[in-house]
């Protein structure tokens, strides 16, 4: 959460808070990728990050989600999603209010789940 508000603070946005009902939510996908050995924002069951989002007890107006394997620090994992215009989009949405995180094993699968509750 720490590298995700220095790169929002350099943006202009205000800092996210984590929330543990988005890393519920983003711990349990990261699990779910893990154990399929498939990095996808389609969970085993056909669920939208949303839908995982909903069923974690989140009642959201926005959110967003960045997944990423592989990378052994939160550090590599940062560099490679501001690599990417989709992942960076997501940290340096300003309307985003909170974040909830997830890691997995084997194989390092991350999940960041954003959110702005209704």
């Amino acid at each position: 959460m720490e590298l995700v508000n220095n790169e929002r603070s350099k943006a202009g946005c205000s800092p996210v808070t984590l929330n543990a009902t988005l890393s519920k939510a983003a711990q349990a996908h990261s699990e779910d990728m893990a154990e399929h050995q498939n990095m996808s924002h389609t969970g085993s069951d056909g669920s939208s990050p949303g839908d995982r989002i909903t069923r974690a007890g989140y009642s959201f107006s926005t959110y967003g989600e960045n997944v990423a394997y592989g990378y052994s620090s939160p550090e590599q994992v940062m560099a490679g999603w501001m690599s990417s215009p989709g992942h960076k989009a997501n940290i340096l949405n300003c309307s985003f209010k909170e974040i909830g995180v997830g890691l997995a094993q084997p194989n390092d699968y991350w999940t960041q789940e954003f959110g702005t509750a209704r």
